[in-house]
């Protein structure tokens, strides 16, 4: 079954991207004449998500207004105007907006184009991947080799079985987080309310052996410096000529 509810993480600065961002916020940078945000959520609206809810803080008066225009999935925005709440603690703060139970999480930044038409998409198929009784969380991963934009770090080591530890020089099958989360929301209860990274919680699965990833199918981007943007719209327009 899909996952109807989804948490978009969208209140950095995008420092990286300056001096784009000094007038703008990241999310709203356009690839190929689309904002970042609106890949992401068309993604998670192809995946069954029919309300989303999304963090603001740059320049949160035009997230706002652009989101305002969206009529799916359904825009609920959690509002870090006064302090930002970091990765976890964002996530935390924004999940309290959406009924309990599973949800994918996606960062506005960092998607993927390349999706066979006629299977089920990556979000899809994490939904599908997901079993709470096993897993804390499910993370979307890709090769070094399908990445476009990426420092080339490996975040991860996917084995066999499906389980996820932190990459260490020597293991095997190395992997890159794709910035996309199924977990259920109810692993938040008890999180704290001040700003805090969300790898507090990978490394915690982990040690628990509950983190379990999935290999995305396609081409994914990251632009976090004005470079980068030649390079995620040349494929953009590989993939999706009309993009």
């Amino acid at each position: 079954m899909p996952i109807t509810n989804a948490m978009v993480l969208a209140a950095g600065l995008g420092t990286r991207l300056r001096p784009i961002t000094n007038t703008l916020p990241k999310p709203l940078v356009r690839i190929a004449g689309k904002p970042m945000i609106d890949y992401v959520l068309d993604l998670l609206a192809a995946a069954g998500v029919t309300k989303a809810a999304v963090n603001v803080h740059h320049f949160a008066d035009q997230m706002e207004a652009h989101l305002s225009r969206r009529e799916t999935p359904h825009i609920l925005i959690s509002d870090e105007r006064d302090a930002l709440m970091n990765s976890g603690g964002g996530l935390a703060k924004g999940l309290k907006l959406l009924d309990n139970g599973p949800v994918l999480v996606m960062n506005a930044d960092l998607f993927w184009v390349g999706e066979k038409a006629a299977e089920p998409g990556n979000l899809r198929r994490l939904a599908d991947f997901f079993d709470p009784e096993r897993m804390d969380m499910a993370l979307l991963c890709v090769r070094l080799e399908d990445t476009t934009g990426h420092n080339g770090k490996k975040d991860f080591s996917l084995s066999e079985d499906g389980k996820l530890r932190r990459y260490e020089e020597g293991l095997d099958n190395p992997v890159v987080y794709a910035g996309a989360i199924a977990m259920d929301s109810r692993l938040f209860a008890d999180a704290p309310s001040d700003a805090f990274n969300l790898n507090i919680y990978f490394d915690r699965a982990i040690d628990r052996d509950r983190l379990f990833g999935l290999m995305l199918e396609g081409q994914w981007m990251t632009v976090g410096t004005p470079e980068a943007i030649d390079e995620a719209e040349a494929l953009v327009r590989r993939f999706e000529p009309g993009g």
